[in-house]
């Protein structure tokens, strides 16, 4: 039985954040994440996506930034289950949990706190015969190393951001990027858009427009696609590829969480967000993308505001004979579990006298 102040199911930005803030209250956090890594969908998805909306980083890669965020909480020594999904939550008679993953893993603690960003994704399939047969021989779902594609041809398909940008980039590491798109109208950012007609222009990318990947062809790996246009007088095209890349998105679920008797709206956890972030269940909390308020922004630096407050109330189930005083790290530093202690330096006052 692992035993902890904070459990947090989500390991990423805003479930990293948080152990920092309840490290600032001398609470110790342990983290529950069903990927082998933490970060979420920073590391899992877009590493090597950049970020504007960071205060302090005018841009920052999403890997990085994670990076940044585990050199912030080393002091405070959180502890992780990684790999491992949350499947029940227990209340126990003195007010405490325990939350079991799908691996058997029990976990104890007297707050929980989700922090599981949009829950668990599904990536959003084409209707293509024999598609599975190439899932990880030729044809993937998100891009998490561009070095895979240096060199090799490439077929995108998605009218989206996530499209339109890893064309964009993989327009300089792969011999050969197509990007195929039902409509001629894209949906993503207008700089994006132009950039990529403009590569299209010098050649640099094949832009398939009205069109769609309808055929995949290959042994045990993929070599062909197989692109036809929605224009009835207009003949396909056969293209040797060695990856496609369908970009139409993820779908988000919920998961077990769905099951654990809290409050859903629109797939995702209502809070009290004019308080502190808790849901219907006294003890458990949701922040960052999973949690759903009237006027709810579901940015990464909201995510960090709600870990900060929900800390506070936190500590207050954890420690109800004990009054905190806040201190600002300005004032008071950061002393880490580990012994460590950030401070800023003391001025010296001498007399004249």
């Amino acid at each position: 039985m692992i035993k902890t102040d904070i459990l947090i199911i989500g390991a990423g930005p805003t479930g990293l954040f948080t152990v920092f803030e309840a490290g600032l209250l001398k609470l110790k956090c342990h983290l529950i994440d069903a990927l082998p890594q933490p970060g979420g969908q920073c590391s899992e998805i877009y590493p090597k996506k950049p970020i504007y909306d960071i205060p302090a980083y005018p841009e920052i890669l999403a890997g990085d930034l994670v990076e940044r965020l585990l050199e912030q909480i080393k002091p405070f020594n959180a502890g992780y289950t990684l790999g491992e999904r949350a499947e029940t939550l227990e209340k126990q008679e003195d007010g405490s949990f325990i939350v079991t993953t799908n691996k058997g893993t029990k976990h104890h603690a007297p707050v929980v706190v989700i922090a599981g960003g949009l829950g668990s994704f599904e990536p959003r399939k084409p209707q293509l015969e024999n598609l599975e047969r190439y899932e990880d021989n030729g044809v993937s779902y998100i891009i998490k190393d561009p070095e895979v594609y240096r060199d090799k041809k490439v077929v995108i398909a998605g009218g989206g951001d996530s499209a339109l940008d890893w064309a964009i980039y993989l327009a300089d590491v792969a011999s050969e990027v197509s990007l195929v798109h039902r409509r001629n109208e894209f949906r993503g950012a207008l700089d994006s858009v132009e950039k990529a007609r403009e590569l299209a222009q010098l050649g640099k990318i094949k832009l398939y427009t009205k069109a769609e990947v309808k055929e995949l062809h290959g042994n045990k790996e993929l070599q062909a696609v197989v692109i036809k246009s929605t224009e009835p007088d207009k003949e396909p095209t056969y293209l040797e590829v060695d990856h496609f890349i369908p970009l139409f998105g993820l779908s988000p679920k919920l998961g077990p969480l769905g099951n654990w008797g809290l409050e859903i709206e629109k797939n995702a956890i209502k809070v009290n967000n004019a308080k502190d972030y808790q849901t219907n269940i006294p003890g458990v909390f949701a922040i960052g993308d999973v949690n759903t308020y009237e006027g709810k922004l579901k940015l990464i630096l909201s995510g960090f505001h709600e870990a900060a407050v929900m800390c506070q109330y936190a500590y207050q189930i954890i420690n109800p004979d004990k009054r905190f005083v806040m201190k600002y790290t300005t004032v008071g530093g950061v002393e880490g579990f580990d012994g460590t202690k950030k401070e800023a330096k003391k001025e010296v006052v001498q007399s004249i006298l």
